[in-house]
C-alpha cells in the first residue's frame, strides 16, 4: 500500500521499495538493502543514486564503508512541492513549444482520422456526433439531395438534425438537388442544381476540420473524416462551385 502511494507521488516501484527499506535502518550498506528488497546490488546502487538526487537518501561513512540513510518522511512534502514547481514550469514551457511541435507535425503531413459505419441508424448517430462538438468556425458547407433525404429518414429524424445547427449558431452554405426549391434564410444560403445534369446521391457536410459523408439509398454508408487538409480542400472546391451558381 505504501509503495503504491509513493509511486503515485512520482517514485518508481524500485525507488519506493528501496526508500521504505532504508527507513527500517538507521543506515545500511547497499548489500543489506539488496537483500531486503530482493533487488540485485547493481540496481540498488542506481536506485540509491536516484533517491539522493531527489533528496530522499544520503550517504554516510561507517568506518571505511559507505552506507545510506533515508531522509525523514517529512522530506516527502518538500519533494512533492518541488514536483509541483517542476510541473508548473513544464506547463509554462509547454505553452511555448506547442506551436513549434504543431509546425513539425504540419511539415510531416497530417494523418486523417477516418471512421466508417453502415446502416441508416449509424448514419444518423454519426450525423448527430458531427455537430456535438464545440467549434470556433461559424460556417458549415453542405451538399445534399433533399428528395433522397426525405425517402431515407422520417420527418422526426430529419428534425433532430435540423434542430442542432441553430443551437450551435452555425451558418450554412448549401448546394442541393430537390424537386422544389428550398428558399435561403438568415441561417443558410442555398443554391439548387439540376438533378439531371448534376445529380447528388450523397449527403456531405464540411465544418471545421471534419467531413461527414453519407450515401443516400437502401444501403447507407457513412464516413466521418477528421483532417484539416482534407476539409480545407473541399471547402475551397465548394466555394468555387457555389460562386459559379450565383
Amino acid at each position: 500500500m505504501l509503495e503504491k502511494y509513493l509511486e503515485e507521488l512520482g517514485l518508481s516501484d524500485k525507488e519506493a521499495a528501496v526508500y521504505l527499506a532504508l527507513l527500517t535502518f538507521e543506515n545500511a550498506a547497499p548489500s543489506t538493502i539488496a537483500e531486503k528488497t530482493k533487488l540485485n546490488r547493481s540496481t540498488v546502487y542506481v536506485v540509491l543514486e536516484s533517491l539522493e538526487k531527489k533528496g530522499l537518501a544520503s550517504e554516510t561513512n561507517v568506518g571505511k564503508t559507505i552506507h545510506y540513510q533515508a531522509a525523514a518522511p517529512e522530506r516527502l512534502e518538500t519533494y512533492v512541492e518541488q514536483q509541483k514547481l517542476k510541473l508548473e514550469e513544464m506547463e509554462r514551457r509547454l505553452s511555448d513549444i506547442i506551436p513549434q511541435i504543431k509546425a513539425v507535425h504540419r511539415e510531416a503531413g497530417e494523418r486523417p482520422i477516418i471512421r466508417v459505419a453502415y446502416g441508416k441508424d449509424a448514419a444518423l448517430a454519426q450525423t448527430l456526433e458531427f455537430y456535438n462538438v464545440e467549434d470556433k468556425e461559424k460556417t458549415g458547407y453542405f451538399i445534399f439531395n433533399q428528395d433522397m433525404l426525405n425517402e431515407q429518414y422520417t420527418p422526426k429524424e430529419l428534425a433532430r438534425v435540423k434542430e442542432i445547427r441553430p443551437t450551435k449558431k452555425i451558418l450554412g452554405m448549401s448546394i442541393y438537388n430537390a424537386a422544389n426549391p428550398i428558399p435561403s434564410n438568415e441561417l443558410t444560403e442555398r443554391r439548387r442544381v439540376d438533378d439531371k445534369e448534376f445529380p447528388i446521391t450523397a449527403d456531405i457536410s464540411i465544418h471545421e476540420d471534419r467531413v461527414h459523408i453519407v450515401t443516400l439509398g437502401e444501403q447507407a454508408t457513412t464516413m466521418l473524416i477528421q483532417s484539416k487538409d482534407f476539409a480545407n480542400t473541399l471547402k475551397t472546391l465548394f466555394k468555387l462551385a457555389f460562386r459559379s451558381l450565383k
